[in-house]
């Protein structure tokens, strides 16, 4: 589930954001634009799976046009935020899998004692340039 919001970032200092999300009613910080607006989808998310699991409605988000501030040099935009990736992200729990090797690379493997799911894992998140 995708949602996309509004939010206020409102400069408090040199390399510093508060972040207000009004349709949720919550605030972060960032240290920077960049990190104020991923501070806030991360807010978003987090907020958004608390009520889901606790059987709350989200909020709709409202009109950029209806977002208003008086904060001087503070800047009106919308962050979007993956709330299924999110809740995939923090879900840690190992899952069995099923592979298929050749019997010549399982003996050599088993022979040096290679762990198969640390490899696997390794493998995976290279092929898949996630940064851990």
């Amino acid at each position: 589930m995708k949602l996309i919001y509004p939010i206020i970032i409102i400069p408090t200092g040199k390399n510093d954001y508060y972040v207000k999300i009004p349709d949720m009613d919550i605030a972060t910080q960032g240290n920077s634009i960049e990190n104020a607006i991923d501070m806030a989808r991360d807010a978003i998310c987090l907020t958004a799976v608390d009520m889901q699991e606790d059987g709350k409605k989200l909020p709709s988000a409202s009109e950029l046009s209806a977002i208003k501030s008086d904060e001087e040099g503070a800047v009106i935009t919308l962050v979007d935020a993956d709330v299924a990736a999110y809740k995939r992200m923090l879900d840690k729990r190992s899952v069995r899998k099923n592979v298929t090797i050749p019997c010549w690379l399982n003996e050599a493997a088993e022979a040096r004692h290679i762990n198969f799911s640390a490899v696997l894992q390794a493998a995976l998140i290279e092929q898949l340039n996630i940064d851990t």
